[in-house]
């Protein structure tokens, strides 16, 4: 089967496309924009990818070697139904779907079973947790994760697994593609109004997502939020557990690492406190409080809960020298969280606005530019509008070489802060030897 992934870089269908090749399928695919992950993807076997999305491109792939499956984002449809891609597999009667429902598709092919990890936050982190526990028990596993990992691909078939490991994503329904064997929910805040416009029918996605599981983990508050209570296939964590037996710096990280756990000894893999020593070297993840260099972090967070949770690492590390640089995800985001930024930086020492990372956007809505920002933003009170240029660049200098902890919540991808942090504060110039990260 040839499989063609439209947007074969991006952080969903970059791992599925590896999947794809690994477990024995033809793969071709386009995107924008260059990147050093589509650089990896070649070095993979993973050759037939074009950089530019047309008409013309596809249909020469296709007059080569007929294209069986059409793969696409959910921002592809949204952003532009009349995509040139899109519209030329549908011409051909090439089966078009979402990513989700054919990574469904392969599972069933293949036999394996679904690990689901769900939330609104800290399911990348858990996703990837859960598969350093079954890399380092020695079990095989397949999974797919949203964020590079130091210890594997971002995704990997293995044919010897029986269970598949997937970071399952809420937005644009698509979590309710699957019916796992076991899901875990890292945590639930709303979000994605675009999709859901009330926080009901939110809840009610993953309430359905729930249902369609055989077994699931889930935090109290969050089983409170949705009505979900526990039973014999149906494990709620208590809120107020002791967990001072994981050593990962950061509460959030210490619950993800515990639901992780959890997870395995629910499917049977491993008992609970064997796994303990495994979890606290834990390595982390691209861009969740990730170190570019000494003193400068990246992190993904773009919600008011996921922020929170990533300051309040950034103080158990550097109490309160931590100066922060906000770059948005989406301005429609921005209209939806504006009231959570009044004071959600009251703590830092210093912060930088610059513009929000754009896409899937409201059209209607007013631009919130770094000044607007900056004066719905009550604290702290040392704050400033900034730009990805030399002064920026100056300031964080300035900053890590007096001992600050540069914390920047970044969107990531083509033209965001991250790639702009990774361009102007190259790890090379400050440790030898160390391999260059792949964004």
């Amino acid at each position: 089967m040839h499989v063609f992934f439209c947007g074969i870089g991006g952080a969903g269908l970059g791992p599925l496309a590896l999947i794809a090749k690994q477990a024995g399928f033809e793969v071709s695919g386009s995107d924008k924009q260059n990147s050093k992950y589509i650089d990896y993807l070649k070095s993979q076997g993973i050759t037939s990818i074009h950089i530019g999305q047309d008409k013309h491109s596809i249909e020469q792939i296709h007059s080569m070697n007929n294209i069986d499956w059409f793969v696409y984002s959910s921002a592809i449809s949204k952003e532009n139904s009349k995509h040139p891609e899109l519209v030329f597999a549908k011409k051909k009667n090439i089966i078009s779907t979402k990513r989700d429902e054919f990574l469904n598709k392969l599972i069933q092919i293949k036999n394996q079973k679904m690990v689901a990890v769900a939330g609104t936050h800290g399911k990348t982190t858990t996703t990837a947790m859960v598969v350093w526990l079954f890399k380092n028990l020695g079990i095989d596993v397949s999974y797919s994760v949203g964020a590079m990992l130091g210890f594997g691909n971002m995704g990997e078939f293995n044919p010897n697994s029986t269970y598949f490991v997937y970071e399952a994503d809420e937005y644009d329904h698509n979590f309710l593609s699957f019916n796992p064997e076991l899901s875990v929910i890292s945590g639930i805040d709303y979000d994605h109004p675009d999709i859901y416009p009330t926080r009901e029918e939110y809840y009610t996605a993953f309430v359905k997502f729930l249902n369609q599981s055989r077994k699931s983990i889930i935090w109290y508050e969050d089983a409170e939020k949705i009505g979900q209570t526990s039973g014999i296939n149906n494990v709620v964590l208590a809120s107020n557990t002791d967990l001072n037996h994981i050593k990962l710096m950061g509460k959030v990280n210490r619950a993800d690492a515990h639901a992780a756990m959890v997870a395995l000894e629910k499917l049977g893999l491993a008992n609970y406190n064997e796994m303990v020593d495994i979890i606290n070297n834990f390595p982390g993840i691209s861009r969740r409080f990730e170190e570019i260099v000494p003193n400068l972090y990246s992190d993904y967070a773009h919600t008011p809960e996921k922020i929170l949770g990533a300051l309040q690492l950034a103080h158990e590390v550097a109490g309160f020298n931590v100066v922060v640089v906000y770059e948005g995800l989406h301005n429609t985001r921005q209209h939806f969280i504006k009231d959570s930024l009044e004071n959600i930086f009251a703590g830092v020492k210093k912060l930088y606005v610059v513009p929000s990372y754009l896409a899937r956007e409201d059209k209607n809505l007013e631009m919130l530019t770094p000044e607007k920002l900056c004066e719905l933003i009550k604290k702290p009170a040392l704050k400033q509008p900034a730009k990805l240029d030399s002064d920026l660049k100056q300031a964080i200098t300035d900053h890590t070489a007096s001992g600050d902890m540069v914390l920047c919540f970044s969107a990531g991808g083509g033209g965001s802060l991250d790639e702009w942090l990774r361009v102007n504060f190259p790890k090379s110039e400050y440790t030898k030897n160390l391999k260059e990260d792949l964004f």
